[in-house]
């Protein structure tokens, strides 16, 4: 089998910084509002008016061209990129983006149904694809954009859901050689999870494509969030442990864990699951708050940079989507550690 590496990760947050006290004002009672699913982080970045996902996309890419070079980020022959929110309501971004990288990949793809699992899934696409004849590299981009533009709709900042979500971007860059090697993925689907059209409210109610007035949001009540729980608190250890079996070592012997981050009960549960102490499941949660997809990538981005990933390091990425219709892990031996 051919070996594929993840050489290289990079992300971009936006530079609009966001203190919790800015949700506060907006603010409305509500009974969801002490859930821990709803106890907000102290910060979280915004996407700019006017920047669009391929906007973000380029600026996460960025530290990938400077040290990798240019031709070999325009040279990928597998583009594949997941956006939270799409600029355009029938496609996301890849094809833009390629074009603005000046690349001319052989498969261009956009992922949509993996939400907050996307990262390690796209790992997995693209090690399946690159173990064509004659691929030779990939890149891989999560978007999260949402946060600056649903949750801060003046009917929706005031709900307890809204400051919990931030803004950002991550990339990944993978090639076929063994300097850091993608040991083993896993993936769950279970449709019968997935969001319906009442996971979605609009007041007075309408198809969200339809005109008319009243700002979508998400819905939440106490039944969908102990489903929620029931189902995330299961799935991510359990890809994590299915790919930790994959490589031949016990859960505590993982060197860094990297989950999505969509609070810090979830957060401790899995940490728990995995029996690690505290310093090998990082997260950046009080700083970006849930960065859905992109939760992932910029935190291993943000570790690797402050030196807390040796290469050698055993990473395992882990995390689920939506209400629990799915669920991806992948474990890499690091080898992206700074110069």
């Amino acid at each position: 089998m051919t070996t594929v590496s993840l050489v290289d990760v990079a992300s971009y947050l936006p530079e609009n910084r966001v203190g919790a006290e800015w949700f506060a004002q907006y603010s409305a009672p509500s009974r969801l509002a002490n859930s821990p699913m709803f106890r907000p982080p102290a910060y979280r970045h915004h996407v700019a008016e006017g920047q669009s996902a391929v906007d973000m996309a380029l600026r996460a890419i960025e530290p990938l061209r400077e040290r990798s070079g240019d031709a070999a980020v325009r040279g990928v022959d597998v583009l594949l990129t997941h956006t939270q929110l799409p600029d355009l309501p029938v496609q996301g971004c890849a094809g833009e983006l390629a074009y603005r990288l000046g690349a001319n990949p052989e498969w261009v793809l956009d992922v949509h149904n993996s939400g907050c699992a996307a990262f390690p899934y796209m790992i997995k696409v693209a090690s399946q694809l690159l173990q064509q004849a004659g691929l030779r590299s990939a890149l891989v981009v999560a978007v999260q954009n949402a946060a600056g533009q649903v949750f801060t709709q003046t009917d929706v900042r005031a709900q307890p859901q809204a400051a919990i979500p931030g803004d950002g971007c991550g990339a990944g860059l993978l090639v076929v050689d063994d300097r850091a090697p993608v040991l083993a993925t896993a993936c769950r689907s279970q449709g019968e999870f997935a969001p319906s059209p009442r996971d979605a409210e609009v007041d007075p109610p309408r198809k969200y494509w339809e005109p008319g007035a009243g700002q979508f949001r998400i819905a939440f009540n106490q039944n969908k969030i102990a489903r929620v729980y029931a189902r995330g608190n299961k799935m991510v250890p359990e890809v994590a442990h299915d790919v930790c079996r994959q490589v031949g070592v016990a859960p505590p012997e993982v060197d860094v864990f990297v989950t999505n981050q969509p609070n810090r009960l979830f957060l401790r549960n899995w940490r728990e699951a995995m029996q690690l102490p505290p310093e090998r499941h990082p997260d950046t949660f009080d700083e970006c708050g849930n960065l859905f997809a992109a939760g992932i990538p910029v935190t291993l981005d943000t570790e690797n940079r402050a030196g807390r990933i040796p290469n050698g390091s055993l990473v395992v990425m882990s995390a689920f989507a939506h209400a629990g219709d799915f669920a991806g892990a992948a474990a890499v031996r690091w080898g992206a550690a700074p110069g």
